[in-house]
């Protein structure tokens, strides 16, 4: 087969699964890093690449359980996690660059009204039917861009510190200033805030694990590359 031949057969091929998709398939660019490589004591659990989120199955493009960030994000996290050390403190993360084949996935659970099996434990009081309108989910996340991290703070022993609600629970509850948690709940997400915005994260007011670099490399581009 003549190069001109293999060259118009790749193209086909690219161009069938742009059609397919909706976006070429993407190799995840040298501008991105295995978090855990490189933050001390991180703890990883992915949790789109299991079954325990509020959808209750993996979700599309997370082919493993890997904290994916662009390397200004990791370093900064990195940071966090060395100035958390000496208070007997760790980071452990539940998500990480999030591709943009997963928010559709995450945008046609939302609208299967039927899909309820994780209500009671991921949000028990709010229709599934309003998640977009508050906000709980959106179709684009600032996590495709890979400077957006969800996470939560545990003890040297890998305990959760207590923060009032778990992570992705979609209520009131866990906006960053609810007011009906307790003294140390409120605490424990403050502390997480400040050691998160020391080192040039902001923080996400309806949601106490969500972070986003200031300043993140690629502030409008949305990334389609499978977590692998």
């Amino acid at each position: 087969m003549s190069r001109v031949r293999i060259r118009l057969l790749l193209l086909s091929i690219v161009l069938l699964a742009s059609d397919i998709s909706g976006a070429v398939a993407q190799q995840r660019p040298p501008d991105f890093i295995d978090a855990a490589a490189v933050v001390p004591g991180l703890i990883v659990e992915m949790r789109y690449a299991g079954s325990h989120n509020f959808v209750g199955r993996p979700i599309d493009g997370y082919q493993a359980p890997r904290c994916l960030l662009t390397k200004p994000a990791a370093a900064a996290l990195a940071d966090v996690a060395r100035d958390l050390e000496p208070r007997g403190l760790r980071l452990k993360v539940f998500d990480c660059y999030r591709p943009v084949h997963a928010v559709r996935d995450f945008v046609r659970w939302a609208r299967d009204a039927k899909d309820q099996s994780a209500k009671v434990e991921f949000y028990p009081d709010l229709d599934k039917r309003l998640l977009f309108r508050e906000g709980y989910i959106a179709s684009s996340s600032g996590h495709s861009r890979g400077s957006t991290i969800d996470l939560t703070l545990t003890r040297a022993n890998g305990a959760e510190l207590d923060m009032g609600t778990h992570f992705d629970f979609f209520s009131s509850k866990s906006w960053l200033t609810a007011t009906n948690v307790t003294p140390e709940q409120h605490v424990n997400r403050m502390m997480l805030a400040a050691a998160m915005r020391h080192r040039g994260f902001r923080g996400y007011e309806r949601e106490w694990w969500h972070f986003t670099l200031r300043g993140e490399p690629f502030p409008a581009t949305y990334f389609d590359f499978p977590v692998r």
